[in-house]
This record gives structure tokens, C-alpha cells and sequence, in this order.
């Protein structure tokens, strides 16, 4: 996935700080705007999924590449 809004680096970070960086980014993002998000931390992604659940907004697509995560979050 190409089209996003804005990016977070979370690399070298671990749990829980890639999901409070990422929850404080989409505080900054409108409604149906995509956060991208690359993270290390292979807890991540559960952590992730778990998170777009909770907070109501979509998690579109999510993946792996030579040990980096990234995820695109959609805001509610």
C-alpha cells in the first residue's frame, strides 16, 4: 500500500511504546486518514491487531520485510 497520510518510525522500540506513539500520531489525523507504521518489535504485531480492535479504527494491511513491520492504520 502506497497512499498514506503520515508516517511513524518505531523502529528499535518495543512494547508498548510503538502502540502509544501510534495512538498519539492518529490523535493528530482526521477521520479516514492512514497512518504508516514500521516497528521491529515482532510483538508488534499482535499488539497491532489487538489495538485497531479496541480503538475502533481499521487495521487495512499489514506485513513483514527483513525483520521490519509496518502497518497501515485507517482512523475512525
Amino acid at each position: 500500500m502506497s497512499n498514506f497520510d503520515q508516517e511513524l518510525d518505531a523502529t528499535g522500540l518495543n512494547c508498548p511504546l510503538p502502540i502509544l506513539r501510534a495512538k498519539k500520531a492518529l490523535a493528530g489525523l482526521g477521520s479516514g486518514q492512514v497512518l504508516r507504521v514500521v516497528a521491529t518489535d515482532p510483538g508488534s504485531v499482535k499488539d497491532f491487531d489487538a489495538f485497531a480492535k479496541q480503538t475502533g479504527n481499521q487495521l487495512l494491511e499489514s506485513g513483514e520485510e527483513n525483520g521490519k513491520f509496518t502497518f497501515f492504520i485507517k482512523k475512525a
